[in-house]
């Protein structure tokens, strides 16, 4: 096989061991290293004093950033692979032999590298993905309140619409150091909420036990803690994403977008879409488009592969938002393809189309245009009205012989 890099290096990265196998040619040698920063520069450094051309690592969670971050700074030309690409021939399954494997596959360029962005990209994604699993566990805990308060009888939720709300919060404060009645009621709701008296009345009459109390307490004062916390993370995103406005406004014109979910996407993808050749390829590495599955001609299940989950699971949201303007083509799109797809392929094709319209605005540098909710009916107009018409005939309906033909 042709040799693309004469010297070059694979690393199997573990929590507490990395194995590296440098190759020369034909000759192989092998070391071992813990994964302590001052070790990983040591790596560096014998990487270095050998003059590798690239190096490549296969590792599991994040076990590869310390040592990506360090070769980076080394100015070592360094790729992640995916371990699903390279599958372990039978025998080789030991920490040596997956390195020795990783660098011959390397030296013959046989490897195909994962997108890795930049530094200042890789920490704006890690502070974004943080600040969606504190929105999700403080959803979490608003579920808890709601069983505990039903544990209680207290059916507040079934009369208003969040419990996060202020004129809630007063309701339940005020059930904890004593009681709701007629008296104090219009003092703790808003006045918007001054026609529900009866009703609410009636859902805060619970009983409270000491235990149930406690943990109450416990819960608000876990939500208030995250609230803070994620208005926190998202003045720091503010100041990070100043460099991104220009990206973000482009996305936030899309149907369905709003300025958080445009932030998500650009931490994810970033701004240069030259790391990625086409359309088809962002959309493989999201995990949107149908997957490749044919045999003897026929065409089996094409569902979608796995790809970045962050990426489209707030697509998918966004497509769920985008389909319900009724004046945009997500939502002619869905429409055509939910009665005979399904609800859920319809929205993941939905996504796709976003996916794609982003991709374009991002790299040919255009403005969202929103094709219309009238743009299939654009095409074979004539076919369609004899279709349509014949469905009237079949329901008794006449017409002028020139209308029906």
């Amino acid at each position: 096989m042709q040799t693309v890099y004469e010297r070059c290096c694979g690393i199997d990265v573990h929590k507490k061991l990395i194995v590296a196998c440098f190759r020369n040619g034909k000759k192989a040698e092998l070391r071992k290293f813990e994964t302590l920063t001052c070790n990983i520069k040591e790596l560096g450094s014998w990487l270095l004093e050998n003059n590798c051309q690239m190096v490549a690592m296969e590792s599991t969670g994040a076990y590869w950033k310390p040592i990506y971050n360090i070769l980076e700074l080394l100015n070592l030309d360094v790729i992640v692979v995916n371990a699903h690409h390279m599958k372990s021939v039978p025998g080789r399954k030991t920490d040596v032999k997956d390195a020795e494997w990783i660098a011959e596959l390397l030296q013959h360029g046989l490897l195909k590298a994962s997108y890795i962005p930049n530094r200042e990209q890789r920490e704006l994604r890690e502070i974004v993905r943080y600040r969606k699993s504190l929105i999700e566990e403080r959803s979490r805990e608003l579920n808890r309140l709601e069983k505990t308060l039903e544990g209680a009888n207290i059916k507040l939720s079934s009369f208003v619409s969040s419990l996060t709300g202020v004129s809630s919060r007063k309701l339940i404060e005020q059930a904890l150091v004593g009681e709701v009645n007629q008296e104090n009621i219009g003092d703790l709701i808003h006045i918007s909420m001054q026609s529900k008296k009866p009703e609410l009345l009636k859902a805060m009459d619970g009983v409270f036990s000491l235990i149930q109390k406690q943990l109450v307490k416990a819960i608000l004062d876990h939500i208030d803690d995250m609230t803070r916390r994620i208005k926190d993370l998202d003045d720091i995103i503010d100041n990070q994403m100043k460099g991104y406005e220009y990206a973000i406004k482009k996305i936030d014109e899309m149907s369905g977008i709003g300025k958080r979910s445009a932030e998500v996407i650009v931490s994810e993808i970033g701004i240069d879409m030259n790391r990625f050749p086409s359309a088809a390829h962002i959309s493989s590495w999201s995990g949107l488009c149908p997957g490749n599955n044919e045999s003897a001609g026929k065409r089996k299940s094409g569902k979608t592969n796995k790809g970045n989950k962050h990426l489209k699971s707030i697509l998918i949201q966004c497509a769920k938002a985008a389909q319900k303007d009724k004046e945009s083509f997500f939502h002619a799109q869905y429409q055509r393809l939910v009665v005979r797809r399904g609800a859920n392929r319809a929205t993941v094709a939905v996504a796709h189309s976003m996916l794609i319209a982003i991709y374009h605005m991002l790299k040919d540098n255009v403005p969202f245009k929103d094709l219309g909710s009238d743009y299939y009916t654009k095409f074979n107009t004539e076919k369609k009205a004899n279709y349509y018409l014949k469905k009237l005939q079949e329901l008794g309906m006449s017409f002028p012989v020139s209308m029906a033909t």
